[in-house]
C-alpha cells in the first residue's frame, strides 16, 4: 500500500458551480436525487483531463478513445461521482478520475488500459464492462509506477 496521497485536481469554477447546486438542489428536497451523469459528465472530464494531463481531445463521440497523449497513445478518460466505471474497449491508456468534493477530482488511475478491462465485469447490455475504482486502485499500488504515467 503506498503512503502518497491521492493526486486531485481543482475543477474550474463553472463546473464547481454545478456540483454546489446539485448539493443545494438535494439540501431542498431530500426525497430527490440531482446526479450529473452521462454525457455532461464525460464532456467535464475530458476537459479537465486536457488540462491537466496535456491531452489532444479528438472529437466528440469518438469510439473507444477521447483522447491522444504527447507519446502518440489513445487515451480513455473516465469521470464519476460514483464508485465505478464503464468501458466500452481495452485502451493504450486510461484515466479515471474521480469528484471529491464540488472544488476537487481525484485521479484514482492512469495508466494501462490492459489490466483495468481484464478486471471488468462481464459485458453489461449497455455494452459496456464496469470496474470498480477499488479494483482500479488496487492495479495501481500492484503495479510499480502504473499510477502515475
Amino acid at each position: 500500500m503506498t503512503d502518497q496521497p491521492p493526486l486531485c485536481i481543482k475543477l474550474p469554477a463553472p463546473v464547481a458551480d454545478i456540483y454546489r447546486a446539485v448539493s443545494e438542489l438535494e439540501r431542498l428536497y431530500p426525497s430527490c436525487k440531482f446526479t450529473p451523469d452521462g454525457h455532461l459528465v464525460g464532456s467535464i472530464g475530458e476537459g479537465i483531463a486536457a488540462d491537466h494531463f496535456n491531452l489532444k481531445l479528438l472529437p466528440p463521440s469518438n469510439p473507444g478513445h477521447d483522447a491522444v497523449d504527447a507519446e502518440g497513445r489513445l487515451v480513455q478518460i473516465k469521470l464519476t461521482a460514483g464508485n465505478s466505471v464503464g468501458m466500452y474497449a481495452d485502451c493504450d491508456r486510461l484515466i479515471v478520475m474521480r469528484i471529491v468534493s464540488p472544488e476537487e477530482a481525484e485521479v484514482v488511475y492512469d495508466g494501462p488500459g490492459a489490466p483495468a478491462w481484464a478486471a471488468a465485469g462481464s459485458m453489461q447490455k449497455t455494452g459496456q464492462r464496469k470496474v470498480s475504482l477499488t479494483k482500479l486502485r488496487g492495479i495501481a499500488e500492484r503495479k510499480s509506477g502504473i499510477a502515475e504515467v
